[in-house]
């Protein structure tokens, strides 16, 4: 499969799923729409899958790890040997999402995207040694950055067949805030000053560096803000990459996709440019504390129920939010209605006098 075949693959949402959902919300005994968002994720979940019942068990947390040659200059608290390191950790399930998932019941995959080293434990998809240096050049050729989404939608497909029913998406790599922030400001059409942070926590020295290298990376590489894989080929990573097939895959096979913060919102983002019927696949958790992030969320029309400041990475923030849905479902499944307790349904009265 290529990707324009996968894009085809890819339905609008079902409105009769959806209202059959929201019409099940509005029978529960409680006020309207007082859970707010999680109300509208579950209706999504719905109208993604086509049917007003829905499981979001067994889930993972799918973290892509790729090492970025923008490293190399100086753009980062740490060196390129930290991402093998951190990888190795959430493999053993050591990280702090292996932590996090354990308590929401979700498994953790490190998946090698393109690391410098191999790292035991991880599941083998590399597309090669690390990107280019986007100051210098491109950070990977068109053919490979369709390979790594290809990758990524893949391994929907495959969890989907294992039966999982929701997951996240999350990603390690040194370096990648600086890409995320070069490709977010391509799509976005804004200056880089605007939407580059900290990442690991930078000094103002190391932040006006950052930025200088992601304008410098824009000047070089020129990328066609019209053409969303052009952008990802020149200025991406290979796990940015492939969790853009994530939410594609998601919307394929429809299968919900947790969004985490910044590197997996212009994923998000980018897939979204490629076929933008892939939203419907789309449930954002949090909004990261990267100056980019609530500006990729406004691009892609969602709302994050934690507002929290996290900007841990990893998918941490993603699986945050899945004890809250399974809270949602349980009142959306097993609370009483009006009818079964003798109340008079509310109406909704908005707009009204």
């Amino acid at each position: 499969m290529n990707l324009q075949e996968l894009c085809s693959r890819i339905t609008e949402p079902s409105e009769q799923a959806a209202a059959a959902a929201r019409q099940q919300w509005d029978s529960v005994a409680k006020p309207l729409g007082s859970l707010g968002l999680l109300e509208d994720a579950v209706i999504r979940i719905a109208a993604l899958n086509g049917e007003k019942n829905i499981s979001i068990h067994p889930r993972a947390v799918l973290v892509f790890c790729a090492d970025n040659g923008v490293v190399q200059e100086g753009i980062s608290q740490s060196g390129s040997e930290v991402t093998a390191l951190v990888a190795g950790n959430i493999a053993r399930g050591e990280a702090s999402v292996c932590h996090m998932a354990t308590l929401a019941d979700a498994k953790v995959l490190a998946i090698d995207m393109g690391m410098n080293e191999a790292v035991p434990g991880c599941l083998d998809r590399r597309i090669a040694a690390g990107t280019g240096n986007i100051a210098r050049g491109p950070a990977m050729r068109r053919e490979q950055a369709e390979a790594a989404i290809l990758c990524g939608a893949e391994l929907v497909r495959e969890l989907k067949a294992q039966g999982y029913r929701l997951l996240a998406t999350g990603e390690m790599g040194i370096g990648n805030t600086t890409s995320s922030s070069a490709v977010a400001s391509a799509l976005l059409g804004l200056e880089p000053a605007l939407l580059t942070g900290r990442g690991a926590g930078l000094s103002d020295s190391g932040l006006k560096r950052k930025i200088a290298v992601v304008e410098q990376a824009l000047a070089v590489n020129r990328p066609d803000p019209e053409d969303p894989l052009d952008v990802l080929a020149k200025l991406g990573g290979f796990d940015i990459a492939a969790m853009c097939g994530v939410f594609l895959g998601g919307a394929a096979y429809q299968l919900p996709i947790l969004l985490d913060g910044l590197i997996s919102c212009v994923s998000a983002l980018l897939a979204y440019r490629l076929c933008p019927q892939s939203r419907k696949a789309m449930l954002a958790s949090h909004c990261s504390a990267e100056p980019a992030a609530r500006l990729l969320l406004e691009a892609l029309e969602l709302s994050a129920p934690i507002q929290a400041g996290l900007r841990l990475g990893e998918g941490s923030g993603a699986v945050c939010l899945m004890p809250l849905l399974d809270m949602a479902l349980s009142v959306y499944e097993e609370m009483s209605t009006f009818e079964q307790i003798g109340l008079t349904a509310y109406s909704h009265l908005e707009g009204k006098a």
